[in-house]
């Protein structure tokens, strides 16, 4: 195991997207004074927290709680052996110097604690394991985390990730404690998480941060019978509520930011929500139940914010930051969760907790997403990771076995979000994502040793799943085995970066404005002016979502980097020892490993179980077969070093050493085989490429009524004007009505002017931005400022003439 920890490698550790959001559900507090009361609320409420931290209502005879109880002992049992208290750490791994190891000793300790407390572990109620874990606690308390000591290395593991776990274990062992040391644990947490923590909604006190901070000043103040500091627990969690339009938080629109510049609704997001299901759980009922009003913003992101990124069962890496670099080291039972499905797993746990502060409809609904989930989640089924908490466990199963609940289905459509550069497409049997950046948004995280390489992941990345295939894509060693610049649908210069290029959290972001799109909810056209990392590259880059297919369209591609520049169409991950087929225009090519050839002429290209790639008008095409070795650590600095080797599938256009203005076009089709492919690709007239170039992107597909164009610049495309750069997409209807769907993806414009040249009868309905609309011959709407409509789609349906 790795001895360097990483900032969010304790993301489960301490309760906020494992523990927390797999407790099992907790009844309404008994009144004060009663026998069931413990004494007084204060009691009441530490034991319902050490009720939600162990599960309840499960039989540890019975799996997934069988395996999973002894798999905790024989963890807690390799802590307990090789513990070793001496000045300067408590296990040898882990040095006393650095901060995370300092996080990482509390995390052993109470993976100790789990299993002294839980049934069926070998170690259950042990008086020598409950005086080792004691004995520990207080060689961490004289060595480093007492009320004379000043943090170092990251703020994080001295305000949020030790002091968490350190409260935990002393709710859970509370009654083997003597007062003096339970005053000297409540003093450091006193010390390190003070109640100026969260005197200002600022810097590190913000978002997922500032529900930690809360988190651990009401346990603080239960443990302490102290009411001011439980009362400012949920004092301070107000201003997480509120949709902001700027930094972190809830947007409108569904985004969730976190450090500023991040689209982070699968990792600090997952956070965020296991932490606030815990607290609104642990507090309800009681003197100090979280009552704000805006909570209800909280309720409302299940459906607005998560579950548009949940697909069977796993969340996407295109919201999940850094995480996506961390696949090992497993840490304990208080462990993260590795991949989209482990990150999926906690999300679904913690939505099952939060019904309970919902209403019952809500409640209902959710069990039913979740039951849909764990279903159809084939790659790595919910109840076998062992990675989730028994407590989240037993919620999870109980969700499963409730037989008043009715699974539901993953729903369809096209969703934006715009204020945090991202795009969801949901189509019968798949889904796909699109993770650009912006001046608003960061082409990637990198901070703490992790996510060295994901350099590319913002220039235009489309990743996609399908419903009974291919979900293991980008969880199955992925991220440490992929070549970092032929990440699937980026358009990239092959100039050499340097590990953690551009700078930590954010910085890396591209001096472009027009990122984003127009969506009628069902389709979609989506732009990204592209900048390069630490480069020259510049192209436009264009995305039709449609009903069985992405058409992809890079045009205007320049660089002056001296070296190739490449559009990826995409680079499947075979697994270890994948050969799935690739066919070309009919022609199996080889599959063996090493093969490489450039497929001139290709109109189309299918991977066997994957999909297929349409090349209109044809192409040349580049493809690879090859298996690549590397290891988490070569990506994040807290990951194990064992080599991984997995076989990779790549299709790409070369478009040579700095190219002056090249352009390429394909069509994505998930699912897709080779008699679907084929087929698509004979019928030369169902797509129609209108413009690819600096000024314009644009297409027809007359079968299915849609005309989309992006404005780079004003002008003319087919039917369609704009007078300033905009988004403009159109979808005529089979009743005579037509949808116009026009977005600013600049939020530049303070007047546009849109022409639709088709006549146009009247105009049905149009927001207060149309300030008018001329109809007739054609459709002319003039629109006021668009300037603070944060990217927003403005739609109007018109009948036509």
């Amino acid at each position: 195991m790795s001895s360097s920890w990483s900032r969010r490698s304790f993301l489960h550790l301490s309760g906020n997207a494992a523990l927390l959001a797999g407790m099992s559900s907790v009844g309404a507090l008994a009144p004060t004074g009663t026998a069931s009361a413990a004494g007084d609320e204060y009691d009441t409420l530490r034991l319902r927290w050490r009720g939600m931290l162990l599960g309840s209502g499960f039989d540890p005879a019975a799996e997934p709680f069988a395996g999973k109880l002894a798999l905790l002992g024989t963890q807690a049992a390799e802590h307990r052996s090789t513990m070793a208290a001496v000045s300067g750490s408590l296990w040898p791994d882990l040095p006393l110097t650095i901060s995370s190891s300092i996080t990482g000793s509390y995390a052993r300790l109470g993976t100790m604690a789990q299993a002294y407390a839980q049934p069926g572990t070998g170690l259950t109620g042990g008086a020598a394991l409950a005086a080792e874990i004691k004995t520990g606690l207080d060689h961490l308390y004289q060595q480093v985390y007492n009320p004379a000591k000043s943090q170092f290395g990251n703020w994080w593991d001295f305000q949020i990730g030790s002091p968490q776990i350190l409260l935990d274990i002393s709710v859970i062992l509370h009654d083997q404690l003597t007062a003096a040391q339970l005053a000297n644990h409540l003093a450091a947490v006193d010390r390190f998480v003070p109640d100026s923590s969260v005197a200002q909604y600022t810097g590190t006190s913000t978002g997922a941060n500032r529900v930690d901070l809360c988190r651990s000043l009401a346990l603080r103040g239960i443990l302490g019978k102290n009411a001011a500091k439980v009362a400012l627990a949920r004092d301070a969690l107000s201003p997480v509520f509120p949709l902001v339009t700027g930094g972190d938080g809830f947007y409108a629109d569904g985004s969730f930011v976190q450090h500023t510049y991040l689209s982070y609704t699968g990792s600090y997001g997952a956070v965020l929500l296991g932490g606030l299901a815990g607290l609104f759980s642990l507090l309800s009922g009681s003197t100090w139940a979280v009552t704000e009003p805006k909570r209800q913003l909280i309720l409302d992101s299940v459906e607005k914010s998560y579950a548009p990124f949940l697909y069977n069962g796993l969340m996407m890496d295109a919201v999940s930051g850094r995480a996506t670099s961390r696949g090992n080291p497993r840490i304990t039972s208080y462990g993260f969760q590795g991949g989209e499905h482990g990150r999926g797993h906690g999300v679904l746990a913690s939505i099952a907790l939060l019904g309970g502060a919902a209403s019952s409809a809500e409640n209902q609904r959710w069990r039913g997403l979740v039951k849909g989930w764990m279903q159809r989640d084939y790659y790595s089924p919910v109840l076998a990771d062992t990675d989730l908490s028994v407590a989240a466990l037993a919620r999870l199963k109980a969700v499963q076995d409730d037989n008043a609940v009715t699974a539901l289905g993953e729903p369809t459509g096209h969703r934006l979000f715009p204020s945090m550069d991202r795009a969801v497409h949901r189509r019968p049997g798949w889904a796909a994502s699109i993770s650009m950046a912006s001046k608003r948004m960061g082409l990637y995280e990198t901070g703490n040793g992790e996510n060295l390489r994901g350099w590319h992941a913002g220039a235009g990345m489309l990743q996609w799943w399908g419903d009974t295939y291919a979900n293991g894509q980008y969880t199955d060693a992925f991220w440490p085995t992929v070549d970092p610049y032929r990440l699937p649908g980026i358009t990239v210069s092959r100039k050499v970066l340097a590990d953690a290029e551009g700078g930590a959290w954010g910085l890396p972001r591209p001096d472009v404005n027009w990122v984003g799109g127009a969506t009628d909810g069902e389709h979609a056209a989506i732009g990204q002016f592209v900048r390069g990392l630490a480069g020259t590259l510049y192209a436009k880059k264009s995305w039709f979502c449609l009903a069985d297919s992405v058409v992809c369209l890079a045009g205007a591609v320049r660089s002056a980097d001296g070296t190739t520049v490449e559009t990826v169409v995409d680079n499947r991950n075979l697994g270890a020892t994948g050969t799935q087929g690739l066919t070309v225009n009919g022609v199996a090519q080889s599959t063996a490993l090493g093969w490489s050839a450039t497929l001139t002429g290709a109109d189309w290209a299918q991977i066997a179980g994957h999909g297929g790639y349409v090349f209109p008008g044809g192409a040349t095409v580049k493809a690879r077969r090859e298996a690549r070795t590397g290891s988490w650590h070569d990506i994040n600095t807290g990951g194990t070093t064992d080599p991984i080797t997995r076989r990779y599938l790549t299709l790409w256009f070369d478009h040579g050493v700095d190219p002056v203005d090249a352009a390429c076009s394909y069509i994505l089709m998930p699912g897709a085989g080779t008699a679907a492919t084929a087929a698509r690709a004979a019928d030369t007239g169902w797509l129609t490429v209108l413009a690819n170039d600096n000024d314009q992107q644009g297409v027809r597909v007359a079968s299915l009524g849609v005309t989309a164009v992006n404005f780079w610049f004003a002008g003319t495309v087919g039917t369609l004007s704009a007078d300033k750069p905009a988004c403009v997409l159109v979808r005529e209807h089979g009743d005579g009505t037509a949808t116009l769907c026009v977005s600013d993806p600049m939020r530049m414009q303070t007047g546009l002017t849109v022409t639709w040249n088709r006549p146009v009868a009247s105009v049905l309905s149009k927001p207060a931005t149309v300030a008018s609309a001329t109809t007739g011959s054609a459709l002319t709407l003039t629109f006021t400022d668009l300037t603070g409509q944060a990217g927003a789609t403005q739609t109007i349906t018109v009948r036509l003439g």
